[in-house]
């Protein structure tokens, strides 16, 4: 028996790796500093961590989108009441995350996703590409702060892709 893989199928195994790397750097985040911040500016340790663990989820639901209008989302990162709050999130939106992409067919993963602001189009993007930029680039991208924030703040970091200052996979 022959199978034809779908455009989404290499996604789902990416979403199944990084979830690992995810999860360990979600657990390292210290319960009792959740409310700290690096900087005025920055989000503080729980809404950060909270985002990570939310990204792919949130951006699952836009694959079933045609498009998004910017003027209707909204852009003040949630504080998480607790550590396990996050923990259970992101185990919620990792599931909701491969439940979308899975129920994507190629035409459907082909398809154009526009995102609007006041109904005026910015950007359109076959639908694969949304879940590779919003979903896996933006993760990362956050991932990365959340690394930073645990280094600030003398926790140690765990493996991502390789070894770190404070563990070694390969040693």
């Amino acid at each position: 028996m022959t199978t034809t893989m779908r455009a989404v199928d290499p996604m789902i195994a990416e979403l199944d790796q990084e979830a690992q790397a995810t999860r360990r750097m979600l657990e390292r985040v210290p319960a009792d500093k959740l409310a700290w911040r690096p900087h005025p500016k920055s989000m503080t340790l729980g809404q950060l961590a909270l985002h990570v663990a939310t990204v792919c989820g949130s951006v699952g639901n836009f694959l079933e989108m045609d498009s998004f209008d910017v003027d209707d989302a909204d852009f003040n990162p949630a504080e998480p009441a607790s550590k396990d709050e996050i923990l259970q999130r992101f185990e919620e939106e990792q599931a909701n995350a491969r439940a979308k992409l899975e129920a994507m067919d190629n035409d459907r993963a082909t398809a154009d996703w526009i995102l609007t602001k006041g109904g005026d189009p910015l950007w359109t993007v076959p639908r694969i590409g949304l879940a590779r930029n919003l979903m896996f680039n933006h993760l990362y991208h956050h991932r990365g702060q959340l690394s930073v924030y645990l280094r600030l703040l003398d926790v140690p970091v765990p493996v991502t892709y390789g070894r770190t200052a404070d563990e070694n996979p390969f040693g």
